[in-house]
């Protein structure tokens, strides 16, 4: 199936039954995917990018990030478990890492892995590729899904030039595949799960762009595992856990500082630089479409403020987490000990094809339809207060102008406009004379 018109996998859900309709989540959406219709938060499923923002800022916590039941890695023979230092860097010194390593081992699993063992693999990869790119630069990391879903629909003209390369927790995801293959184990025996720290992965998991298809099975939410493995460690304590190995799990101090902002764009040959948070990237991006911006080599941007260590998932504080994980990054080489079995392994599995453009279709598919409502949504953003108060269920007044030019509303849901006919002068000494001059 094209790319272009096939659905986005979402791992973000509203429950009707518990919204409440308070409007935050259309305030904060970076696409304006959300709107509030009969006092519920609705979706639009084209738009939405599983950044998690909304998430973040529900008060009673209606939107939830739909992940794989952990129990499915009884299916399997063999259980693998992809971990991200930022899991372990969670924990405080008192919960050790081989504490920490014996639980889960206790849970089920038979091997653990550390996601970022393929990210040593990429830094020649991506420099080389940075190199040989023939188009306009900036090269773009293709690190962060939420980010490549935000520029196929909102900065759809930057898609080629989102990095060819695939991440390296699907580096490593490879690796461990191939292993069991070359060991003569049936693939439908192993079963490969990830613990992630944020609602894109999941969907980027389970429907990735660029023609590849990821051999993990399952996709664990971190927050939930946090809280077994603490439980757990309530429960019964860490001595008897002291011992249990961490099969391959050598990192590099390049490697584990990879899900760290700046920890990619330190290992780039030219100019390049780290933004993390949406609304920072967004501003980034859109400086660079208004062509404010040159001379950068590689960008490398981040849907979380500080990265991975402030995913939706994450339980700690991300600044502790950070300095965890920069702690752990002195104590650690260069280069991790399966550098170059990596680099035999993996190097047919690293590129991707493009990332196609899935611009938002705001008005019609029609160009001529799409012109002539874009002018009747102008003309109407004239009428409109210009305030965004989102009282009206949508995130602005351009939005709400726009829905009604596309028959998603009326010019009824400005409840400023009904009040000022009641009453003007309360409303004007509220917002001012400015808003209510218009013709």
């Amino acid at each position: 199936m094209d790319q272009q018109i096939k659905p986005f996998h979402h791992a973000l859900r509203i429950r009707k039954e518990i919204c409440i309709g308070c409007s935050r989540c259309i305030r904060v959406c970076p696409t304006e995917a959300l709107r509030v219709k009969d006092g519920k938060a609705t979706l639009h499923p084209e738009w939405c990018i599983d950044c998690g923002e909304c998430f973040n800022v529900c008060p009673v916590r209606a939107v939830v990030v739909e992940d794989d039941d952990i129990a499915q890695i009884f299916n399997y023979k063999h259980k693998i478990l992809l971990v991200p230092s930022v899991f372990f860097a969670q924990f405080k010194e008192k919960l050790t890492l081989d504490a920490i390593k014996g639980i889960l081992y206790d849970m089920g699993f038979t091997e653990l892995c550390t996601v970022e063992q393929g990210a040593d693999l990429l830094v020649d990869e991506i420099n080389r590729y940075i190199k040989e790119f023939d188009d306009e630069k900036p090269v773009i990391s293709s690190y962060c899904p939420a980010v490549v879903r935000l520029i196929q629909v909102r900065f759809p003209s930057f898609a080629n030039r989102i990095m060819r390369l695939i991440p390296p927790l699907e580096v490593t995801a490879q690796y461990y595949r191939s292993e069991y293959q070359k060991n003569g184990v049936s693939l439908e025996d192993v079963g490969i799960f990830y613990v992630t720290p944020c609602a894109a992965k999941i969907a980027a998991i389970k429907a990735p762009v660029g023609g590849y298809t990821s051999p993990i099975n399952g996709v664990i939410n971190m927050s939930e595992l946090y809280n077994k493995v603490f439980l757990a460690y309530k429960q019964k304590g860490a001595g008897e856990h002291e011992h249990c190995p961490l099969t391959h799990s050598s990192l590099s101090s390049v490697g584990i500082r990879w899900s760290t902002t700046g920890g990619e764009a330190v290992n780039i040959r030219g100019r390049a630089l780290a933004i993390d948070s949406m609304p920072n990237v967004i501003d980034f991006l859109e400086r660079l479409e208004n062509e404010e911006i040159k001379g950068v080599d590689f960008l490398e941007l981040r849907a979380c403020d500080m990265s991975c260590c402030g995913g939706i998932l994450v339980q700690d504080n991300r600044f502790l987490i950070r300095e965890r994980i920069e702690k752990m990054a002195e104590e650690l080489p260069l280069k991790h000990m399966l550098d170059q079995e990596f680099k035999n392994v993996c190097s047919g599995y690293i590129p991707m094809d493009p990332v196609e453009p899935r611009a938002m279709i705001k008005y019609h598919s029609d160009l001529t339809i799409a012109l002539q409502r874009m002018e009747e949504s102008r003309r109407l953003r004239r009428m409109l207060p210009d305030i965004d108060c989102g009282a009206c269920g949508a995130p602005s007044c351009e939005a709400l102008a726009d829905d009604i030019v596309c028959d998603r509303a009326t010019l009824d849901h400005c409840v400023i406009l009904h009040a000022h006919q009641a009453g003007p002068d309360m409303l004007e000494k509220i917002w001012g004379k400015r808003h209510f001059n218009k013709k």
